[in-house]
């Protein structure tokens, strides 16, 4: 008899945190021993100075067989119910992720809360659109799915970036493609435009490969409010070694910065912000 998993939610929806949420939880082999425990951690909050909604939304699931699925959405700026799209996306994963049986995959279960978000919101017909970036890790590999700019990153024990997802940016192309580098992007006159959103007809879904967690990597997972205004090697750097939340408190902290301007010579760009880091 086919055995469903229990599921835990955290999600985090027009969320204003004054400091970010720190968690254990345990990724578990096929036969229930321990295999690569670790701590969770999610900040989210508006823009320095913004009144509307925070578009920004993340969910942490975690299944009683130790699989581990995190995920952060960026409704569209400017455009209708950005907030709205950013939770129906997070939303409809989790809903595609409950009651998933046991020794099942779960990329189905991912991909169909994808593509059943990207029908609800086109079915609101008010142009409004989000990115999603997924990480599930587990058995102690991790893998991504991808829609537009929001963008996830693993990083080992020494600041190496082990993997990160391209964003569906034209500007996230030609950092691809070796045409420009990540100083030059940061300026870039289409550094803003996205070109792959849930809540298109167009939307396609890039998945990662499967990746090998050693012991001490993190990964990190967050929306362009982070990596718009830090370079991956400074996100690789604040987030590879320390106690979790003073991890995310740094990287916070350097992006609130960059924001308000308050590092002469180095671009910001005020947005909204959610990120999550798996942590030893």
């Amino acid at each position: 008899m086919a055995t469903t998993l229990e599921t835990t939610v955290n999600l985090f929806l027009e969320s204003e945190m004054n400091s970010p949420l720190s968690w254990e939880v345990a990724d578990l082999d096929a036969n229930g021993g321990s295999r690569r425990g670790g701590n969770l951690v999610a900040y989210s909050r508006t823009c320095p100075g913004k009144e509307e909604p925070n578009d920004d939304s993340a969910a942490v699931i975690t299944l009683d067989d130790g699989a581990v699925i995190m995920a952060v959405a960026d409704g569209v700026g400017g455009a209708p119910l950005g907030y709205k799209a950013s939770a129906i996306a997070v939303q409809c994963l989790q809903e595609s992720l409950q009651g998933r049986v046991a020794g099942t995959d779960l990329r189905p279960a991912i991909l169909d809360g994808i593509e059943r978000a990207n029908a609800e919101i086109l079915d609101m017909g008010t142009g409004a659109a989000t990115t999603i970036s997924v990480v599930e890790v587990h058995s102690g590999v991790a893998r991504g799915y991808q829609v537009g700019d929001s963008m996830a990153m693993i990083v080992g024990q020494r600041g190496s970036i082990k993997w990160k997802s391209t964003s569906h940016s034209p500007v996230g192309y030609l950092i691809e493609s070796g045409a420009i580098n990540e100083a030059e992007a940061m300026t870039h006159d289409e550094r803003h435009y996205v070109s792959n959103l849930v809540g298109t007809r167009e939307m396609h879904i890039e998945i990662g490969p499967a990746i090998p967690l050693a012991a001490r990597d993190t990964v990190v997972i967050a929306s362009d409010g982070l990596f718009d205004n830090l370079q991956l090697f400074e996100v690789a750097a604040l987030a590879r070694s320390g106690k979790p939340l003073a991890r995310m408190n740094a990287l916070v902290d350097l992006a609130n910065q960059r924001m308000q301007g308050n590092q002469p010579g180095v671009p910001g760009k005020p947005d909204d912000l959610a990120a999550l880091l798996l942590t030893p």
